[in-house]
């Protein structure tokens, strides 16, 4: 969470659309439990599938969703005329979330902060335990810029000596 961006996924939110998707990907696994964790910090504005739709079909494979909606009530935005509070909250659709969660079978959470959605996670541990191995992503960062800085800067050296001598 610490290296999303805004709008890194795009200025609409297809809820529908990524409900289907999992209800296609997961109804493949042989598994007893089938589980789709959906966090969104608004309402579904873009997608083909409708969101209770795609619930609906989800309930029908067996699919339990769990819905989290992400995002603080109340924010205070700075600027060079003063500061003013906000809501970044204000598109989120809890009624639509609670729907699909409880249509099938899974629960609603709401996060307001870091520590509240780590809650979260540990809730749905708890609920949904994993019996394979972990799974991780792990950003990398391309660190070869500074060996070929020094590398081009070593070589520049040599060749001022050269052309010294």
């Amino acid at each position: 969470m610490n290296e999303a961006a805004l709008g890194l996924a795009g200025e609409n939110t297809a809820i529908g659309d990524a409900i289907g998707l999992a209800v296609k990907r997961l109804g493949q696994q042989n598994a007893n439990s089938r589980v789709l964790i959906l966090m969104t910090d608004g309402a579904n504005t873009a997608g083909e599938i409708a969101p209770l739709k795609a619930a609906e079909l989800a309930a029908n494979t067996k699919l339990k969703i769990y819905t989290i909606g992400i995002g603080a009530d109340e924010m205070i935005v700075r600027s060079f005329f003063g500061s003013r509070k906000v809501n970044p909250s204000a598109d989120l659709d809890e009624d639509s979330l609670i729907k699909i969660a409880e249509s099938t079978g899974g629960h609603y959470y709401r996060a307001r902060n870091a520590q509240e959605l780590e809650n979260i996670y540990l809730r749905l541990d708890e609920l949904e335990p994993v019996t394979s191995d972990k799974q991780y992503f792990r950003p990398h960062s391309e660190l070869f810029y500074w060996p070929l800085a020094v590398a081009l800067v070593l070589l520049g050296l040599l060749c001022l000596l050269r052309l010294r001598t």
